[in-house]
């Protein structure tokens, strides 16, 4: 789990952020928010200032928030008030592509919706 979520931080290029959620679904365990701080608090030499609450909310507090901030503001993110500019700086996971299975699943659903009516 933990090399996934590294990997995933480390795609989120300079000049944009991701969220805490976004960063454990693109690497394969949505709702592990948590986990994703957990590793950024144990792990070093990751780009852990791109990595807000949702919303663009910086999480942190005291010291450490000001230098999140400072951080992106010299990558050159932009903020309206408090909160990182999401429409102009998130970064956006691929999607990952669907296994045989789920494209099998899928046309079935839609199979099922069409001879139903």
């Amino acid at each position: 789990m933990r090399k996934r979520i590294l990997a995933a931080i480390r795609t989120v290029p300079r000049g944009k952020v991701s969220t805490y959620g976004a960063i454990a679904r693109a690497a394969g365990y949505p709702g592990a928010a948590r986990q994703v701080a957990w590793t950024l608090h144990r792990s070093f030499g990751l780009p852990w200032q791109r990595v807000v609450g949702s919303g663009g909310d910086i999480k942190l507090r005291g010291d450490s928030a000001i230098e999140q901030r400072l951080r992106l503001e010299a990558e050159g993110v932009a903020f309206r008030g408090r909160r990182v500019d999401m429409a102009r700086h998130e970064f956006r996971f691929p999607r990952a592509k669907a296994s045989n299975k789920a494209k099998a699943r899928s046309k079935s659903k839609s199979k099922n919706l069409t001879t139903n009516d």
